[in-house]
C-alpha cells in the first residue's frame, strides 16, 4: 500500500490519500470525533473524514472493514444512466420535476425565455447567435426560478414537524452532493439539479439536511429520525439515485 505526502489545507484540516484494498481513499483530518466514511458520484470516490489524532493504520482497519460497502457503491454509481452532453439544441431530452421534455429552440428578437407546452416540450426562445453556453444558464436560470417558488412553503411546512429553524437557505449546482447543510449558521444548500427530479426527492432532500439541524452525523439517531418524520425516505433515496445523472457529473 502507498501514501501520498502529506498537505495542509489549513491550520485543523489535512489531506492525504492512501491506498486501500487497491481503492485511492481520500483521508481528510478534522478536529472531529468519530470517522466519517462516504463514497461520492460519479466514480465512487472514497473520501473518509477522519478525527486529528487517528493514525494512518486505524483509519486503514476502519475502511477495510467497510470495503464490500464501498464497492457495493461503487458498482451503484458504475451503472447508474448518465446523459450525454447537452448541446442546447432542438430535438434534446431534458428534466423537469422527474418528467423528460424536448427541447424546442426558438431564435427571435424577443427577450430569452424558457415555457413548458403540457407534459412534453420545453421551448426556449433565444436571441439570434445565442451560444450554447448562454442557452444553457437560461435554462438553469429557469430550473432556480421554479425552484426558488417551491421551497420556502416546504420549510414553512417542515419547521414545525421537525422543530427547528432555517436561517437562511440557498440554491447551487454542486457536483458531489443533493444538498449541505452549515449547523452553525443553520444554513440550508440544495442543489439546482434537484429541479429535474420528482418533486418528492427535493422534498426528501429538504428534510434530509433539516433533520441535520438536529443530529450532525448519519448515525442511528439520524435514521431514527428520517423514519419518523418521512416513513418513505428511502424509497426516495432510491428514486433520487435511479435518475438520470447529469453530464457534468456528480450519493446521498
Amino acid at each position: 500500500m502507498r501514501s501520498s505526502s502529506l498537505s495542509r489545507t489549513s491550520v485543523n484540516t489535512s489531506r492525504k490519500t492512501i491506498e486501500i484494498g487497491g481503492i485511492q481513499v481520500e483521508v481528510i483530518r478534522k478536529p472531529i470525533k468519530n470517522l466519517h466514511l462516504s463514497v461520492n458520484p460519479p466514480e465512487g470516490r472514497v473520501r473518509v473524514s477522519a478525527p486529528s489524532r487517528m493514525d494512518d493504520e486505524a483509519v486503514r482497519l476502519a475502511v477495510a472493514s467497510k470495503l464490500a460497502w464501498v464497492r457495493h457503491h461503487q458498482k451503484t454509481f458504475a451503472e447508474q444512466p448518465r446523459q450525454s452532453k447537452r448541446e442546447m439544441v432542438s430535438g434534446e431530452s431534458h428534466y423537469f420535476m422527474g418528467r423528460r421534455y424536448l427541447l424546442r429552440l426558438l431564435e427571435d428578437g424577443g427577450p430569452n425565455r424558457v415555457s413548458r407546452n403540457g407534459n412534453s416540450e420545453l421551448t426556449m426562445h433565444v436571441r439570434p447567435g445565442t451560444d450554447r453556453d448562454r442557452r444553457e444558464q437560461i435554462l438553469n436560470d429557469w430550473y432556480r426560478r421554479h425552484m426558488k417558488a417551491l421551497v420556502p412553503d416546504l420549510i414553512a411546512r417542515w419547521e414545525p414537524i421537525i422543530d427547528v429553524r432555517v436561517a437562511d437557505w440557498g440554491i447551487k449546482k454542486m457536483k458531489t452532493r443533493w444538498g449541505s447543510c452549515n449547523i452553525t449558521a443553520r444554513r440550508v444548500w440544495l442543489n439546482l439539479e434537484l429541479a429535474k427530479k420528482p418533486p418528492q426527492c427535493l422534498e426528501y432532500v429538504l428534510v434530509h439536511e433539516m433533520v441535520h439541524l438536529l443530529e450532525r452525523h448519519h448515525n442511528g439517531r439520524f435514521k431514527s429520525l428520517m423514519d419518523k418524520l418521512l416513513p418513505q425516505w428511502r424509497l426516495y433515496r432510491e428514486e433520487l439515485n435511479r435518475m438520470p445523472l447529469a453530464h457534468e457529473e456528480w450519493t446521498y
